[in-house]
């Protein structure tokens, strides 16, 4: 009996609450919503115009690749004349880049001059004219009081070496 009583007022409690939440309830909020954007007018910017794209053709095909071996052989780096002697015994300087090796000082004896070169493992070493240093088979050239010129032999190509002057200056 208690079940046939509660479904009835149940279904009474339910259909008056549906009504409550029907009647102008939201009346605040509606109003709310229609007076907030009055006084607002936005503007969107335009959006900037586009370039047309303008096509332009690969037209260098004429041109070596850089990507290729340019063609080349020993014979042509003999003809020029510039080339490493490879057969010869390496000295200690050889060992290290140019770049880690340090002239720190100059000392001459009668008519030679001599060079004072620190190498990155903190050893001193005394070089004169004709001496070699550095990776890319330099040789010294010259020796002043504040510097040592060397020519160095580098490869430009498979093949083809040239000539370049490298300067190491005095360390203050």
């Amino acid at each position: 009996m208690i079940r046939t009583i509660s479904l009835p007022v149940l279904i009474m409690v339910f259909l008056i609450m549906m009504t409550a939440c029907s009647q102008d309830g939201y009346s605040d909020l509606e109003a709310f919503v229609n007076s907030s954007g009055k006084d607002l007018y936005g503007q969107v910017d335009p959006l900037p115009e586009f370039k047309a794209y303008k096509h332009a053709t690969y037209q260098a095909f004429d041109i070596t690749s850089p990507f290729v071996p340019r063609k080349s052989n020993q014979a042509q780096s003999i003809i020029n004349g510039i080339q490493p002697d490879l057969n010869r015994r390496k000295e200690t300087l050889e060992s290290y880049p140019l770049e880690s090796l340090l002239m720190v000082g100059s000392l001459q004896q009668e008519a030679r001059v001599f060079a004072i070169i620190k190498a990155s493992d903190g050893t001193l070493h005394r070089v004169k004219k004709g001496d070699y240093l550095g990776q890319n088979y330099g040789k010294i050239d010259h020796i002043s009081e504040s510097e040592v010129k060397l020519l160095e032999i580098v490869q430009d190509g498979v093949n083809e070496w040239v000539e370049r002057i490298s300067v190491l200056m005095l360390k203050d």
